[in-house]
C-alpha cells in the first residue's frame, strides 16, 4: 500500500476540512507529522507527501535528497498565501510567518514539479498559471450526538487544583471520547494543556457574564476539587450552586468545606482527593445517565 506523509504544523482545519476527503480516495496510508518535526530517515519508494499551507528548510532539503523515491509532492493553501501583496493589513508577526513558510518557496516548489491544491475557484483563477486542483470541502464532524462537557470554573487562587486535575484530565480523555473539558484560567492555564485535546479553557469574566455563562445549557459534570490547604478553609460551598445552576452532576472533594451540602450519593459525589478515584468518577457519571439524572434532581432540591 502506498503512503502518504501529511507535513501540517499540528492537527488543524485545512486538513481536516479539505485534504483528508481528497486522500480518502487513494486508498493509501497516511501519516501525519508535524513540520517541525525530523522527516522520516528512510521512505519507501512511491511515497507521497502533501505539506499543508507551510513548508520549511528542513522538509525542503528533504524533498531534494529523496525526489526519487516520490510519486507526488502537493502543496495546499485554503488562504492567499503566495501574495505578500495582499498581506498588508495583517499583523507584523503573521505577516512573517507567511514570507518565511509560504511565500519564498514557491518558485522552488515549481522547480519541483510540486501539485498546487487549493480551496476554491477564486484561488484557482488567480494561480492558474500553476495549474491547481480544487478540492472542496467535507465536513469532518463524525461525532454522533453531543460531546459531554466535564467543567472545572476555579479562579486564579485554584491553580494548585488546576495542577492538581491534569493527570485526572488526561487518563479521563484517554478513556472517554465522547467527554471534553472546560477550565476558567489565564494563560499559565492554557499553556498547561496546550497539548491537550478537548480541553478548553475561558479567560476569566465578570459576575454577571458568568451567571450567564453558566446558565446555558449544555454541561454534564460538575468538579469542585479543594486540596488541604490554610487557605481554603475559608472557602464556602457556593461551587454546590453553580453546579446545580449548569444543571450538571457534581463531583466535590471530601472536605468541610462541602460536608455541610453535599450527601454522598443522593446530590452528588464527595470523594477524597485521590486522582484515580475522581477519574473513575468522572467516567461512572458519564456513563451513567440515570445516576446522574438523579443527582442533578436532588441537587435542586432546597437545602
Amino acid at each position: 500500500m502506498d503512503k502518504v506523509y501529511i507535513v501540517e504544523q499540528g492537527t488543524n482545519p485545512s486538513t481536516d476540512f479539505f485534504v483528508l476527503a481528497e486522500l480518502k480516495k487513494w486508498s493509501a496510508e497516511v501519516v501525519r507529522i508535524h513540520l517541525n518535526d525530523e522527516p522520516p530517515s528512510f521512505i519507501p519508494y512511491g511515497t507521497s507527501v502533501v505539506f499543508i499551507r507551510y513548508i520549511n528548510n528542513q522538509w525542503r532539503s528533504w524533498v531534494d535528497k529523496n525526489s526519487s523515491q516520490l510519486s507526488n509532492i502537493s502543496f495546499f493553501m485554503d488562504d492567499d498565501l503566495l501574495d505578500i501583496s495582499v498581506h498588508r493589513h495583517l499583523s507584523l508577526r503573521y505577516r512573517w510567518k507567511l514570507y518565511y513558510y509560504a511565500y519564498r518557496h514557491q518558485y522552488w516548489m515549481q522547480n519541483k514539479n510540486v501539485n498546487f491544491w487549493v480551496s476554491n475557484n477564486w484561488l484557482a483563477n488567480k494561480y492558474a498559471h500553476l495549474n491547481p486542483i480544487i478540492l472542496p470541502p467535507y465536513s469532518p464532524y463524525t461525532q454522533q450526538g453531543n460531546l459531554k462537557t466535564v467543567f472545572y470554573h476555579g479562579s486564579a487562587s485554584h491553580h494548585q487544583e488546576v495542577e492538581w486535575l491534569k493527570p485526572v484530565i488526561h487518563h479521563v480523555l484517554e478513556q472517554d471520547k465522547n467527554l471534553c473539558f472546560e477550565l476558567i484560567g489565564n494563560q499559565k492555564t492554557r499553556n498547561l494543556f496546550n497539548d491537550t485535546p478537548r480541553v478548553h479553557v475561558l479567560l476569566p469574566m465578570n459576575w454577571e457574564s458568568y451567571q450567564a455563562l453558566i446558565s446555558r445549557p449544555g454541561r454534564t459534570i460538575g468538579l469542585a476539587p479543594l486540596l488541604n490547604t490554610a487557605f481554603n478553609d475559608a472557602r464556602s460551598y457556593t461551587k454546590f450552586f453553580d453546579i446545580t445552576q449548569a444543571g450538571a452532576a457534581g463531583i466535590y472533594a471530601d472536605h468541610a468545606v462541602y460536608r455541610p451540602v453535599v450527601n454522598h450519593g443522593v446530590n452528588g459525589l464527595m470523594l477524597p482527593m485521590d486522582q484515580k478515584l475522581w477519574a473513575e468518577s468522572i467516567l461512572l457519571l458519564s456513563e451513567n445517565t440515570l445516576l446522574r439524572q438523579q443527582l442533578v434532581t436532588a441537587a435542586t432540591e432546597p437545602l
